[in-house]
């Protein structure tokens, strides 16, 4: 079981075509549209957020990604009137696309509803500054020392990107739901391998070489599986 996602618009074709986008990337992940009223005009209903959010519910928990200014407001409502066995369920400030589609991606690599909330607000910095690789603000006290950092395991490689697309956004997802399987800090192209939007602004292409890069307990093995996947071409090749 993953992490459900919900997916609120005043707009039923933007939220479905959302879901539909999300859902290449992360198959395996619930991924539910509550878009427009429910007669069908532009806004949003409070009766199809919540059975939304009936429907995404797993146990594992639902992240909620809205649009516009009334949609977060009628989220919210949702949100305070759910009872107590509705397990939880979070209202994520994010940019609604990219933010659902990296969360989609982290909650398809089983991370935590705490994670997949992270990795939709991480849409936000695109630049990834002052954050880390899940999106969260990495505080002094949880940095590793430069001592920490030089005795790491190292390991890095460069691979020739071969698939005809390079690294659009369906083997920039594989890339990071394989990358969160490792205890390593991984980067490729020297962008955090754990940040899809990252991954996909490299804009890299085919015949480009790109150098995959770890440190940690599990970089040999990391870099190993991450440039074996390039090399195959995600199975587009």
């Amino acid at each position: 079981m993953t992490v459900g996602i919900v997916v609120v618009s005043h707009s039923a074709r933007i939220a479905e075509g959302l879901v539909e986008l999300a859902g290449q990337m992360a198959e395996d992940v619930t991924i539910v549209p509550a878009g427009g009223t429910e007669d069908g005009r532009i806004g949003t209903s409070f009766e199809l957020i919540e059975r939304a959010v009936a429907t995404a519910q797993s146990g594992e928990g639902v992240a909620v990604f809205t649009d516009l200014g009334s949609a977060v407001l009628t989220a919210e409502t949702v949100l305070e009137m759910l009872d107590d066995d509705a397990g939880d369920v979070r209202l994520v400030d994010a940019p609604l696309v990219e933010g659902t589609v990296a969360a989609a991606v982290a909650a398809a690599g089983g991370a935590s509803l705490d994670a997949v909330s992270r990795a939709g607000e991480s849409a936000w910095h695109r630049d990834g500054a002052a954050q880390d690789a899940s999106g969260a603000e990495q505080s002094a006290a949880s940095a590793p020392s430069a001592a920490d950092e030089a005795a790491a395991p190292r390991a890095s490689t460069k691979v020739e990107i071969v698939n005809e697309q390079g690294l659009h956004a369906r083997p920039a997802a594989q890339l990071v739901s394989v990358a969160g399987k490792f205890d390593a800090q991984i980067t490729i192209g020297g962008a955090d391998a754990e940040s899809l939007l990252r991954i996909i602004s490299l804009g890299a292409s085919k015949g480009q070489e790109i150098e995959v890069s770890a440190t940690g307990a599990e970089a040999e093995q990391a870099v190993t599986e991450i440039a074996a996947l390039i090399s195959s071409g995600f199975g587009e090749a």
